[in-house]
């Protein structure tokens, strides 16, 4: 069976910065050759094209030193960016939207996915039919105001359910996320891969609902919804033209790649401690966020 990488390769598409400018980008100096970068639960294959640019040297490779600082949740990277602590952030869309309503001005500068890839499930023995079933539950999610937390407050909006019906606990997205939908901290769970992979696995959770799937994207949100980007603050975007551009190449690059290359070089190239103890529960869940309409067979990437 063949995976469809669109889940990251959307991004080929989603260059915003121009031509002229990516020309130019080949031949002069970046403007800032030490990037301060914000993300949130690195680990997450979310953040995956991250983790292979910065393994794969592509960063360097337009002339860029990348500093990653690695937050609990994506509400805490926005911060950071709006506080001046990182120049730009790998994160999820929906807050620059958030902050242009507030008046900030964030813009996203490509994309790295078009499926969210977060998974809402609950304890297993839980009888949960539906959404609206969510009420007067305790929630885990990554970090409050995080995607994985925005994902479970739309789905219960859409159920006719208020913020406050559910009560949500930030529990990370690695080993201590685990262990708390385990030791029944919490009665359902928002995260994302692997840890996901490897609460299924351990036969601990029920899934509610599971956008690593197109279909289900589709008939939650009408259609593909942006997941992580590349997103920074007008003013740096417009003050350093370059040194964007260079960001946006290298990530394209790794898209390109990732949309070529086998799971075992994909695997093989992500750092052992992301695996949760296990490389097949993370070959496991790689493929389940890779899963889609088969590709034709003269661009289907081997397995």
């Amino acid at each position: 069976m063949a995976y469809d990488r669109r889940s990251f390769t959307a991004g080929l598409a989603s260059l915003t910065i121009s031509a002229t400018v990516s020309r130019v980008a080949q031949a002069q100096q970046v403007e800032r050759p030490s990037i301060r970068l914000g993300v949130a639960n690195k680990a997450h294959l979310y953040y995956l094209p991250l983790t292979l640019a910065e393994r794969r040297g592509h960063f360097k490779d337009y002339g860029i030193t990348i500093t990653t600082s690695d937050f609990e949740g994506g509400g805490q990277s926005l911060e950071a960016l709006l506080a001046g602590s990182v120049d730009v952030v790998t994160g999820a869309y929906e807050h620059t939207l958030h902050t242009q309503a507030k008046g900030h001005d964030i813009r996203a500068v490509i994309e790295l996915g078009r499926f969210p890839g977060i998974v809402l499930a609950v304890a297993k023995d839980r009888p949960v039919k539906s959404h609206a079933d969510l009420k007067g539950l305790k929630i885990g999610v990554t970090a409050l105001s995080s995607s994985s937390h925005f994902f479970v407050l739309y789905l219960m909006a859409k159920a006719g359910l208020a913020p406050t019906d559910a009560t949500f606990v930030g529990v990370g997205g690695g080993p201590a996320a685990v262990d708390a939908m385990k030791a029944g901290d919490i009665d359902a769970i928002s995260n994302l891969d692997p840890v996901i992979t490897r609460l299924q696995q351990d036969g601990a959770i029920r899934i509610i609902t599971d956008s690593r799937f197109p279909r289900v994207n589709y008939e939650i949100f009408g259609g593909t919804n942006p997941a992580a980007v590349l997103y920074a603050k007008r003013e740096f975007i417009a003050a350093n033209p370059i040194t964007m551009q260079a960001l946006v190449n290298a990530f394209y690059k790794t898209l390109k790649w990732i949309a070529t290359a086998t799971t075992d070089e994909i695997v093989d190239t992500v750092p052992s401690d992301f695996f949760l103890g296990d490389r097949a529960i993370y070959v496991k869940a790689l493929k389940a966020n890779l899963l889609g309409t088969p590709k034709p067979a003269s661009s289907r990437a081997k397995e």
